[in-house]
């Protein structure tokens, strides 16, 4: 087994690396907080009980001897030409490895390497410059790392991304702004550039702060999904700056990408496999017809349970026509979890023999 981990790798470091000398600096930043850096003694084998498939390797420090496949070997110096690639990238298998000295490695899961490619030469190459709204928004926060894991763009097919990033519009707010109120239609999805955003109802003619929102994060999709109107207030509390999504867009390039649709059959399967039902319905109604074992998370509760449901679970959200569980499924689902939304609501339920 490996020591516990060393320090942070610095956005230097990872920049003497192959596979990631084309990104920026503030994507090697955030790179730096996920990647593990961990040192292995002289002597020892550091890539003999490693996932073989899910990360990718690099020398950093000391000096280790390469066995490959068939006898060949390589000795890898730490900053060397040999140590920019991945020790587990060869040409060649590798089928041990040996420490010649105290050696520092760096692992790096694939998945994060793959999005951060996509997503990064899709925006330049489908931008102008490094001032656009775009390419400020994707070292801003509003295409974070952290949000292109597990938000709603995680889940994007990379053929629309371009196509995605070209139709968001920059909007700058100013303080005590009303971006969105209660009771109207649903026109844009936006997501924060930068600035707080508070979101607020009225409740029996009070005021009702429901959060307080920040860089990165996105708001007005309830609204879109649903086909309802706006059930809350959303006022800047400062100067801020939006990148909004008409509702064309949204529907075309997010809303069904991201809802994936179940028949009840299916479903029930799911459910006796493991997964849980998601009744998204009102408390009154949720009583009266619910399926069994079905969770009750109101549509307008949904954002309070992101920090309380299982993330290792599957749901399948419903409610009476489907409506409000495409919302629910939409929020949910661009928060990382897997969640399929049962087609035609309970209806679909009721038409079953």
């Amino acid at each position: 087994m490996l020591p516990a981990a060393l320090p942070r790798a610095t956005p230097e470091q990872l920049a003497s690396l192959a596979p990631l000398a084309g990104l920026t600096r503030e994507r090697l930043a955030e790179l730096a907080d996920v990647a593990a850096v961990e040192r292995a003694p002289r002597g020892s084998d550091p890539m003999k009980e490693r996932p073989k498939a899910t990360q990718s390797v690099f020398l950093l420090q000391g000096e280790l001897l390469v066995v490959f496949q068939g006898g060949g070997t390589l000795v890898v110096v730490g900053g060397s030409e040999d140590a920019r690639h991945a020790l587990n990238r060869q040409k060649q298998k590798v089928v041990r490895t040996k420490a010649i000295t105290d050696v520092d490695l760096l692992a790096v899961d694939d998945e994060v390497l793959d999005i951060l490619a996509t997503w990064d030469q899709v925006a330049a190459a489908g931008t102008e410059s490094d001032s656009s709204p775009v390419a400020r928004a994707m070292i801003a926060g509003a295409f974070s790392l952290g949000n292109l894991r597990g938000g709603a763009f995680a889940q994007l097919p990379a053929a629309r991304i371009e196509e995605l990033l070209k139709r968001f519009e920059h909007v700058k707010t100013a303080r005590g702004e009303v971006v969105i109120r209660e009771g109207d239609e649903g026109d844009f999805y936006y997501v924060i550039e930068a600035g707080r955003f508070q979101v607020e109802r009225l409740v029996g003619g009070a005021k009702m702060v429901l959060a307080e929102l920040k860089s990165g994060e996105a708001f007005g999709e309830e609204a879109l999904v649903s086909e309802a109107k706006r059930n809350a207030s959303v006022i800047s509390l400062g100067e801020g700056e939006l990148l909004r999504l008409g509702k064309q867009d949204f529907n075309a390039l997010l809303r069904e990408p991201l809802l994936r649709r179940i028949a009840f059959d299916e479903a029930a399967e799911k459910v006796r496999r493991g997964a849980l039902w998601l009744d998204v319905r009102y408390p009154s109604e949720y009583q009266y017809d619910k399926l069994p074992g079905a969770i009750n998370v109101p549509l307008a509760e949904v954002r309070n349970m992101f920090a309380v449901l299982d993330r290792s679970k599957e749901y399948v959200a419903y409610c009476q026509s489907g409506r409000r569980s495409a919302a629910a499924a939409f929020l949910f689902a661009q928060r990382g979890f897997r969640v399929w939304l049962l087609e035609g609501g309970l209806r679909s339920a009721e038409r079953q023999p």
